[in-house]
């Protein structure tokens, strides 16, 4: 989302798994001879339910603390609706939000999972690993870009201290793993066409070649297509992702994957409100584009009517603000029974990414006289990388041991770019071309090298009875700095340059699953993480987070990383009727390093401290019950409290921050959701709640609480000649148009800031699907 940037001190599959999962959520070879399943596809296996996700109606048991999100789940969403904001909808302590109704502006978007943000946890996607999931990633793609939604089998969730086996620098506590379906075994082909609010039209269409020749090679490609129209303000929100998949059996003892994406997001982007511009000015207040006299006038300090009530309005005097991001990522999986007992499972994979983000900047004049600039961040970066992993079956004792290697190298730089007199040319446009710059503020360039080592065992102690316990090693290594410096507008003699290295030699990893009686289960899980320092550069003229060399300087000797010891014990019961779960979870979170955030948008100040440990307490409860063939009732409760640990000095004053609760994240969560199908229709009716949230770390300015509620309405058309499948949807977003504050961005240490997103009011779509 729209954090002021992730950075250093910013805190100061491949095949189906081989298993139901285990309880901790690690991976473990099936218990039998011969490791068959390894071709099993992540398509055709059977998703393993839990808590929220049994409304998908799949009984299975989610063996410990993984939850299994659906395609039968995705598709009771619009068509291409981002899969975080599925996960958020019906999944117990996870919290997304976003400006759009489909969840794919990815300025705006924020997913917190049990008290955890986007850039605290372990993200894969068949196994490759997807990095810090922040706005402006920089070591991986966030999951909007990296797959097509309509692409997705299936999601694992881990709210424990994820699975020891997913290639991840940044999980605190918990893991979401995403798995692609495998093309089909037949020739055909899947279109789908949607329409919606704001003149929103998107096409989809998937080719399936079918198996090929006698060794089962088989392929699929899709394109996707998304344009539509803000729903305040003006500005295009343009997507278009191809992906290509192809599978190639080596006999009955393994299998080949091969994936392939493209993306390329060009958004105008949302304008950032504030509460006191949410109460004087209303939620749709937004950029002045197209208006350019507008925005060239208020640069000047002539503002709209009623703008002289909000305190700074020339920090709402902005022109425009967009991005455009291009991605290319490619991976190839291999699984092979080497013997009997011994499996051997690989992940390679390449990206490069390049991105433009953009605002008009009223603060600083053009050479030209011109009272505003276009202020541009450039970033690329590339990525290399790979994971290698045996399994062994010894007895009654599951063996897997792995390592993963990546080598990543980010360059950002920030350029000013100079706007055209009114009245003598046409303004820049938000997503370019951006050419001829008159000043370069600043260049950062950073090298990162990864390994990561683990080992665990699974022991089925008796048929009812398992235990896991490993633990995983963490070396990273980052160095680099700034290479251009702009003394005039950065303010800074020097840049920080130099390195850093987060190790971690043992993290362990412990959990139990119990199946006490028929229906019944018990599961405990602790494990310790670490996440390694990040770097960033967003509107701010940093490679580490702080602002010179002198600073970097000092904290280097002193600065640890971020790390936590999770706990979690649980109750599941699955039968027929009736599914419940109930979680109880504990994090002891020790260098909790806060970013605060002071400054205007364009040049946003900030300083990362230490605030020390930080506690969270939670529960969350979940229960599904069918009392007809074809009705699915399905509520949540959750709960959590997490404090700071101690009082911090910022600029020389001390704010006692010791108690006070965590930052954009609710409390209280309430989620439902009412499936029913009767005949070839089908109504799905989705509502949940967000509690209150704090702004300031002070807890002195909050978000008020909302309820959304989500419907969506389908019918199968049946004996259609030259289609095989046929179907008519009918989505509502924000069925009640409620009027709310979505996600949160950077938050101040006290009172009110600019860096919020109003949530989009109630929309319509039509989506019509064929398969052939």
């Amino acid at each position: 989302m729209a954090l002021a940037p992730v950075a250093l001190l910013d805190a100061h599959a491949q095949a189906a798994p081989l298993t139901p999962t285990p309880a901790h959520g690690t991976r473990a070879p099936a218990r039998h001879a011969a490791v068959k399943p390894a071709v099993r596809s992540a398509q055709t296996a059977e998703p393993r339910s839990a808590e929220a996700l049994s409304v998908v109606g799949s009984h299975e048991t989610s063996h410990g603390m993984e939850q299994t999100v659906t395609r039968k789940m995705l598709n009771r969403f619009v068509a291409g609706t981002s899969p975080l904001q599925v996960l958020g909808a019906t999944t117990p302590g996870v919290s997304f939000a976003t400006a759009d109704a489909l969840g794919l502006d990815t300025y705006a978007n924020s997913l917190y999972i049990r008290g955890y943000n986007q850039s605290q946890l372990g993200v894969t996607l068949d196994g490759i690993p997807l990095g810090d999931q922040g706005f402006i990633n920089t070591n991986g793609l966030d999951i909007n870009e990296a797959v097509t939604p309509d692409n997705i089998a299936r999601i694992d969730m881990s709210q424990g201290g994820g699975a020891l086996d997913v290639a991840s620098t940044a999980n605190l506590g918990g893991a979401l793993q995403y798995y692609t379906q495998d093309p089909r075994d037949t020739l055909g082909a899947d279109v789908a066409q949607t329409f919606g609010s704001n003149s929103t039209y998107r096409t989809f269409g998937r080719f399936h070649s079918g198996v090929l020749n006698q060794t089962g090679t088989k392929f699929m490609a899709s394109y996707a297509r998304t344009d539509a129209q803000k729903w305040k303000g003006h500005g295009d929100q343009y997507e278009q992702q191809a992906n290509f998949k192809f599978v190639q059996p080596l006999g009955e003892r393994g299998q080949l994957t091969g994936f392939f994406d493209y993306s390329e997001f060009n958004q105008y982007n949302y304008g950032n409100i504030s509460l006191e511009i949410k109460r004087k000015l209303g939620s749709r207040t937004d950029y002045f584009y197209p208006d350019y006299k507008g925005a060239y006038l208020a640069a000047q300090g002539i503002f709209p009517a009623g703008w002289d009530q909000v305190s700074s309005p020339t920090d709402i005097a902005y022109y425009d603000a967009a991005q455009d991001q291009r991605n290319y990522l490619t991976g190839l999986n291999g699984n092979y029974d080497l013997t009997s007992r011994l499996r051997l499972k690989s992940v390679l994979y390449a990206q490069v990414s390049g991105g433009d983000y953009e605002f008009t900047n009223p603060y600083v004049s053009s050479p030209n006289g011109a009272p505003m600039i276009q202020q541009a961040d450039h970033q690329w970066f590339r990525r290399v990388g790979g994971t290698l992993a045996l399994q062994y079956r010894l007895g009654h004792h599951d063996l897997e041991s792995g390592v993963w290697y990546e080598n990543n190298d980010f360059t950002y730089s920030q350029r000013l770019y100079s706007q055209p007199l009114l009245g003598e040319g046409a303004p820049r446009k938000g997503t370019g071309p951006y050419e001829d710059s008159f000043a370069t503020r600043y260049g950062v360039q950073m090298n990162t090298n990864t390994f990561q080592y683990y080992l665990q065992d699974a022991w089925h102690i008796l048929p009812s009875l398992r235990l896991h316990a490993g633990f995983k090693s963490l070396l990273v290594t980052t160095a680099g700095g700034a290479f251009e410096n702009n003394e005039t507008y950065t303010g800074q003699s020097a840049l920080p340059s130099g390195s850093l290295t987060t190790a971690g030699a043992f993290l362990p990893h412990v959990s139990l699953n119990w199946t006490f009686l028929r229906h019944h289960e018990l599961f405990f899980d602790v494990s310790r993480d670490m996440r390694a320092y990040s770097y960033g550069g967003w509107n701010s003229p940093v490679a580490w987070g702080v602002d010179n060399q002198t600073i970097f300087s000092q904290l280097r000797k002193t600065l640890k990383p971020e790390s936590t010891w999770n706990y979690l014990i649980g109750y599941r019961y699955n039968s027929k009727y009736v599914d419940g779960v109930l979680n109880l979870y504990h994090s002891d979170y020790s260098n909790r390093l806060a970013p605060i955030t002071s400054g205007t948008l364009v040049n946003a100040n900030q300083t990362f401290l230490n605030v020390g440990s930080m506690a969270m307490w939670g529960i969350d409860a979940g229960v599904t019950v069918r009392p007809l063939p074809h009705l699915e009732i399905f509520n949540s409760i959750s709960y959590n409290h997490s404090t700071y640990g101690q009082g911090i000095y910022n600029a020389g004053v001390y704010y006692d921050l010791k108690g006070k609760l965590e930052v954009n994240y609710p409390s209280v969560m309430y989620k439902s959701n009412v499936a029913y199908t009767y005949g070839n229709a089908t109504l799905n009716f989705n509502v949940y709640y967000m509690g209150r949230r704090y702004l300031s770390y002070m807890n002195d300015t909050s978000v008020d609480p909302y309820w959304n509620a989500n419907l969506t309405a389908s019918y199968d058309f049946k004996h259609v000649p030259h289609v095989a499948d046929l179907n008519f949807s009918l989505g509502i977003y924000n069925l009640f148009n409620q009027e709310y504050i979505s996600s949160i961005g950077a938050n101040p240490i006290s009172g009110d800031r600019q860096s919020m997103f109003a949530g989009a009011p109630r929309q319509f779509f039509g989506t019509l699907r064929a398969r052939f």
